[in-house]
């Protein structure tokens, strides 16, 4: 399994890779910000021995964009989306019940996960949010994208899941200076088991 985030505050969130309870070798990447950062950074990780067939999750902070999501919230994709089209994620709901079991008490939204350039602030969030999608983020869209791409003829499962950092009433400037910033990455240090409960349900046979 491959898991992407592109900041070196969502890395450090995330911890060693080797941890217990992992169903296979765990490779965890920093990409740099943005979606050309990512979909470079995915490409060469995924052209690495051993890594053919890995299952793909993209990672880290988003911006919720539906009224009453709160800092350290959690968005499941079930898709993510932006100007070149659209990944549908696999095990979604599984996703979202391991997030739920690891972190009770935190919301988990699902729905589509928008693509972007830059940080969407303001007026263009409510733009964003009119065309379906919950939350936005730089990279999860190019990483989902490169992972598909590269692959097509053996597509691999992929996944999407951001912690909102920050929302319509709590839009934030810096994050891991404020009150929400802080929430949402200690929302993310305890979301690999989650993740490593998806791959493992992609590894049972199915009936």
């Amino acid at each position: 399994m491959l898991v992407a985030c592109a900041l070196g505050i969502e890395r450090l969130a995330l911890g060693r890779a080797d941890r217990p309870g992992a169903p296979g070798p765990v490779t965890v990447i920093r990409t740099g910000m943005g979606p050309r950062a990512a979909e470079r950074a995915v490409g060469l990780a995924l052209a690495a021995p051993g890594m053919a067939g890995a299952a793909v999750v993209a990672t880290g902070f988003c911006a919720g964009l539906e009224p009453g999501m709160h800092p350290g919230d959690l968005v499941v994709a079930d898709e993510t989306r932006d100007p070149s089209g659209a990944v549908g994620c696999d095990g979604t709901e599984v996703l979202a019940e391991a997030l739920a079991r690891a972190l009770p008490g935190r919301k988990v939204h699902t729905g589509p996960l928008a693509g972007s350039d830059h940080v969407v602030r303001g007026a263009e969030r409510a733009r964003v949010r009119a065309t379906g999608a919950v939350a936005v983020d730089m990279e999860s869209a190019a990483t989902l994208r490169a992972a598909t791409g590269l692959r097509p003829a053996g597509r691999p499962p992929v996944a999407a899941v951001r912690v909102i950092v920050d929302a319509p009433e709590h839009e934030l400037v810096r994050i891991g200076t404020v009150r929400g910033g802080i929430s949402a990455f200690r929302v993310l240090r305890a979301v690999m088991p989650a993740f490593f409960d998806w791959h493992r349900s992609l590894l049972l046979p199915r009936r």
